[in-house]
């Protein structure tokens, strides 16, 4: 039996033998190639012994004496000895080759590629191919290098070939690429795919430069997609720019003298950006000193390229071979390394790299006429390594945008602890002063005091309203705002906002009215909270911004049915008005009319950007009227669904019990840890007759607490030793069910779940009036 190895080995040197004969062409022998046994079914190589003619253009017209040189064509005869002398670069020299055709009907073609660095073709002594302007001499020479084909006449039996080539501006001499013969469709049809292919991958390369290109310049300066994009727009020239010079194909006017170092210069950049952007890719892993000196080098040659004549730089080709070797031995090696240490999007540069390998390969081994152009075998590398390295990037900015967005996120996290904490540092402190001030004002204080106490509320209240507002907007931009669905009263809330700030128009001269809808009798389930925010930001904008005349608040129901009605609301002023370019500019945030305004009338720009964006967030909008000096009115449409209850009378707004003993007797045990807020509660609370003990944490409230005695707990949330949250858990605990009320600076919607959980009844907000504090535990308590 023979074993699986010897089998394998037989049949690749198989494979190997069959693809050998396969591709076999005919050569040259003695400057003459027989093709007489060959049907020309498919392309053939003029390569073999030619005869060669140095310092010699022989006449195409007369058969010339048989030279006593043979060289093997294609060739280069620059370092090649004769007579024992080595050839220079420059110079000229013929080639003559006579073919023996066979008998053939199909229309042949022959194909020319450039040679160095000009020539003439002549076939049966007649001129059918040139390139430049081919001399004996640099006067008058003209290098140019342009892909060529000629249609062969038919019938003819013999061919005789002279080709008439010169040199004086390149280090190489002589003819680097076989010339071909064979039927014209097959020819016409390779060669134009060959140049579709070039053109395709020079597309792909220069838009996807572009592209990367666009992402540093808009995105986020990243110097790795830096080096990519303009990598592969370098590059791009080497497609189009070299071995099938389909750029010189398209423009056969173009300057040798500006291609050629076009040509060199992009090679040389190319691998110097190249390691650039391995060294910004993972710039962790990759050594400075050897990207540092691949990139020296690589520019030094660039700058030769750019500034010194052809022959010079011409020769830096083969040492440069040395650089792209060790780097197609380094890059993988990077690859390997940062794959190894899980760095973003490392396996897809791993995988690029053999496909850069595999090019590479193939371009050292054509350039040594080692193998055949592998056109496609390249165009397929090339696009898997451009390919490649894209997901690397998209990866990599990608990888970046998830650590900028998580970033982000903690840092908007970060924001609202901080603005939870300072909401909670703010409110506790105007607790003490706005209660203060009214005890203040309880102790009938002479007009002179009682002006200025009004003045320090008034302050501390508009203080205590910028802190809503950034807390409230803060809430909308991270998406946490809830709204209820719950009876309410529309012109109540009305009324209530109109009573509560009658006071600041009256101080103004200002007639602030409301007109409500006859037909709005009803209840509707709505979100009141929300509605009065919005209903109070427009109501005191248009206070603010009218120094004469009136604000008018309105309410009229648009439309109703069974299921659903629309309501109105309007707030309509005599003030400054707002100009027509302005008035889309007063909805962003922290933005008012023009900066003279904000010195003039103060705020944070906040409040109309907060009532657009909860309108939007409930499927309304919030629309502008106005006219610059003439007034403003603003208004918006809210569908709502009935509430089930007829409004036949409003209903008056709570009020504190007016008997000042109302609570008389009653015992509450008040835990607060902050001496000034205690102060606040128990003079509140005591001028209407209640017994107070104060607990000054969690834990002496639970040794405190007497079940007996206290019919109600005031707690205080943040607190040493034991928060409120623990303790009202312990008494709930126990099964004590004396109703809790938490007195907190935290917003309710912040930390309602977390009341709840504990057994907390209710939630007063610091700072808070008095009435207020009445209401809540009069409710409890009766």
């Amino acid at each position: 039996m023979i074993s699986s190895k010897i089998r394998l080995v037989i049949l690749l040197t198989g494979c190997l033998s069959f693809c050998f004969t396969a591709y076999a062409q005919p050569s040259a022998k003695d400057g003459v190639l027989d093709l007489r046994q060959n049907d020309l079914d498919g392309e053939v190589e003029l390569n073999g012994e030619w005869q060669f003619y140095w310092q010699q253009f022989v006449n195409p017209a007369a058969i010339p004496a048989k030279s006593d040189v043979r060289v093997q064509f294609p060739f280069l005869w620059n370092g090649y000895l004769l007579n024992g002398h080595k050839l220079p670069s420059f110079g000229y020299a013929s080639y003559v080759l006579t073919i023996v055709m066979p008998k053939h009907t199909a229309p042949l073609r022959m194909s020319v590629p450039d040679v160095y660095c000009a020539y003439r073709l002549y076939l049966n002594g007649k001129l059918i191919a040139s390139n430049g302007n081919a001399t004996q001499g640099p006067d008058g020479f003209r290098a140019h290098w342009q892909y060529r084909a000629v249609d062969l006449p038919a019938n003819t039996d013999t061919l005789r070939l002279v080709l008439h080539v010169s040199n004086f501006v390149h280090y190489r001499g002589g003819v680097k690429s076989p010339l071909a013969l064979g039927p014209k469709a097959p020819m016409e049809l390779a060669r134009q795919r060959s140049e579709a292919i070039d053109l395709l991958l020079t597309g792909c390369l220069f838009m996807g430069g572009l592209f990367f290109l666009g992402l540093y310049i808009f995105g986020n300066r990243d110097k790795a997609v830096l080096m990519f994009s303009l990598y592969a727009i370098v590059y791009s020239y080497r497609i189009i720019g070299t071995d099938n010079y389909v750029l010189h194909s398209l423009f056969p006017d173009l300057n040798w003298y500006v291609a050629v170092r076009l040509e060199y210069m992009s090679l040389f950049a190319g691998i110097g950006i190249f390691g650039l952007y391995c060294r910004y890719l993972y710039p962790a892993d990759s050594n400075k000193k050897v990207i540092a000196a691949i990139t020296i080098v690589c520019f030094v040659f660039t700058g030769i390229s750019l500034f010194f004549p052809a022959y010079y730089f011409s020769q830096l080709v083969n040492p440069f071979l040395v650089v792209m070797v060790f780097c197609l031995v380094y890059v993988p090696y990077l690859y390997i390394k940062a794959w190894r240490l899980k760095r973003p999007g490392s396996i897809y540069s791993l995988a690029s790299s053999l496909a850069l390998m595999g090019v590479f390969a193939i371009s050292l081994l054509h350039y040594w006429n080692i193998v055949p152009q592998l056109q496609l075998l390249s165009f397929i590398g090339y696009i898997s390594f451009f390919f490649l390295q894209s997901l690397v990037l998209s990866h990599r900015v990608s990888f970046v945008l998830t650590r900028a967005r998580h970033e982000a996120e903690q840092g908007l996290v970060a924001k609202s602890e901080f603005l939870s904490t300072m909401s909670h540092e703010i409110r506790t402190p105007l607790n003490s002063v706005i209660g203060i001030g009214h005890l203040l004002l309880e102790n009938d204080p002479r007009p002179d005091q009682q002006a200025q106490l009004q003045t320090m509320i008034f302050s501390a209240n508009n203080l205590l309203g910028i802190v809503n507002d950034i807390l409230d907007y803060n809430k909308i931009e991270a998406g946490m705002v809830t709204f209820e669905n719950i009876p309410t009263d529309l012109p109540a809330i009305a009324r209530n906002i109109v009573n509560s700030l009658a006071t600041i128009a009256q101080d103004k001269a200002i007639d602030l009215r409301l007109n409500i809808d006859s037909e709005l009798d009803f209840m509707v389930n709505a979100d009141p909270t929300r509605i009065a925010q919005v209903l109070t930001n427009l109501v005191h904008n248009a206070i603010k911004f009218t120094n004469t005349g009136e604000v008018l608040v309105t309410l009229g129901l648009k439309k109703r049915s069974e299921t659903e009605l629309t309501v109105r609301f309007g707030v309509r002023d005599t003030g400054i008005g707002i100009s027509l370019k302005n008035q889309a500019l007063i909805f962003d945030r922290f933005t008012q009319a023009d900066s003279s305004t904000s010195r003039s009338f103060g705020g944070t720009g906040l409040g109309l950007a907060i009532s657009k964006r909860l309108l939007e967030l409930q499927d309304s909008q919030l629309h502008l009227e106005s006219e610059e000096g003439k007034g403003a009115y603003f208004y918006f449409d809210q569908i709502f669904a009935p509430g089930g209850q007829s409004l036949m009378v409003a209903a008056p707004a709570g009020q504190a019990p007016a008997n000042p003993a109302a609570f008389s007797g009653l015992s509450i045990l008040l835990v607060e840890d902050n001496i000034l807020n205690v102060m606040v509660v128990q003079t509140f609370l005591k001028r209407r007759g209640a017994v107070i003990d104060v607990a000054g944490n969690g834990q002496e409230a639970l040794a405190m607490l007497d079940t007996s005695k206290h019919r109600l707990i005031l707690m205080d949330l943040h607190m040493p030793v034991m928060d409120g949250y623990e303790a009202a858990r312990r008494i709930r605990a126990k099964g004590i069910t004396i109703p809790i009320i938490a007195l907190t600076a935290n917003l309710p919607q912040d930390i309602q779940d977390e009341v709840h959980a504990a057994g907390i009844d209710d939630i007063v907000v610091k700072p808070f009036l008095p009435d207020e504090l009445y209401r809540k535990v009069l409710h409890y308590v009766s």
